[in-house]
């Protein structure tokens, strides 16, 4: 989630300003154009002048494309824009409010998702080093094989607990545990044994042991011999649970904020495309002084023109 973050933040001027740089089909304008000429003089120095200086022509009507004039926009090109970075294709079609809305959403989304995210992430390890000082595989073991296996039978399962000072995980024979528990969940007292457990560290792992009553004899709270009930656990196993629901809310929030984000980027594309379509068949004026040729020199014009996307 770190390196999705980080791309959309270095992405964002680099997309906002390639959208000026793709190629767009102008609309098509009068304007005039014409041969040399030479202009007589006036007399007025500002005709005489600036006429001559910028159109010294005799002019004539010719079709152009006039970068004056608003140019057609791509809903397509918009769409794609926007289903990369939300507010991009909206950029792209001049609708700058919504644009800067879907962004600001767009930062949003996953700045909370990564802020649940990472919260989700020290609550697990806040939860795994708890479980780790508080509860013992080697207690559970040496519980279950003493509770229900006859004393006959325990050289069956020699080497079940290796001695030493190592932490619990490393002193225990998973492959003989898992056996135990296979054994135990077919015999009459245990129909709590629902489970195998899996090797240490893994994340069914630390989920098994503070969700069923099976592995609440190898809480240190617990006081042996236990009597399984489903109520009837340690008030450690209770706390460790809370925890652990904690770290899963902050990341089912995540990855709420997660798919509103992929959600607006599919909202923000739609519009762009309808925003791009709706710019194309809107109006646009523009005016300019334009050089007109009189009896006298040339004169300045006012000009307004208007140009209707079709």
């Amino acid at each position: 989630m770190n390196k999705r973050w980080s791309v959309v933040l270095s992405g964002v001027a680099l997309v906002l300003v390639a959208t000026r740089m793709f190629a767009e089909e102008g609309p098509r304008s009068v304007v005039f154009r014409s041969p040399s000429h030479r202009a007589a003089l006036t007399g007025n120095l500002e005709t005489d002048l600036f006429a001559r200086t910028y159109l010294a022509f005799t002019p004539r009507l010719e079709q152009e494309g006039d970068n004056s004039l608003s140019t057609r926009k791509s809903p397509w090109l918009a769409a794609g824009l926007s289903l990369v970075l939300p507010g991009a294709g909206e950029f792209y079609a001049e609708s700058y409010w919504k644009s800067a809305l879907f962004l600001a959403l767009d930062v949003a989304a996953w700045g909370l998702a990564i802020h649940f995210d990472k919260k989700g992430d020290r609550q697990t390890t806040f939860f795994q080093s708890f479980a780790d000082e508080h509860w013992s595989v080697v207690k559970y073991a040496q519980f279950s094989l003493e509770y229900f296996i006859p004393t006959e039978r325990w050289n069956e399962y020699a080497g079940l607990i290796a001695p030493g000072s190592n932490p619990p995980w490393q002193r225990v024979n998973w492959n003989l545990l898992n056996r135990l528990e296979r054994e135990i969940s077919g015999t009459p007292n245990g129909r709590y044994y629902s489970h195998t457990l899996p090797p240490y560290g893994e994340q069914q792992y630390y989920e098994l042991i503070g969700k069923y009553p099976q592995y609440n004899p190898g809480w240190d709270d617990a006081e042996l011999p236990y009597i399984y009930s489903e109520t009837n656990v340690t008030p450690r196993f209770k706390y460790y649970a809370g925890e652990r629901g904690k770290a899963n809310d902050f990341y089912r929030t995540a990855t709420t904020f997660l798919t509103v984000a992929i959600v607006n980027h599919v909202l923000s594309a739609l519009d762009a495309a309808w925003s791009a379509a709706s710019y194309n068949r809107s109006v646009h004026a523009s005016m300019r002084l334009q050089y007109i040729p009189t009896e006298f020199g040339y004169a300045r014009v006012p000009c307004v023109q208007v140009s209707v996307g079709l």
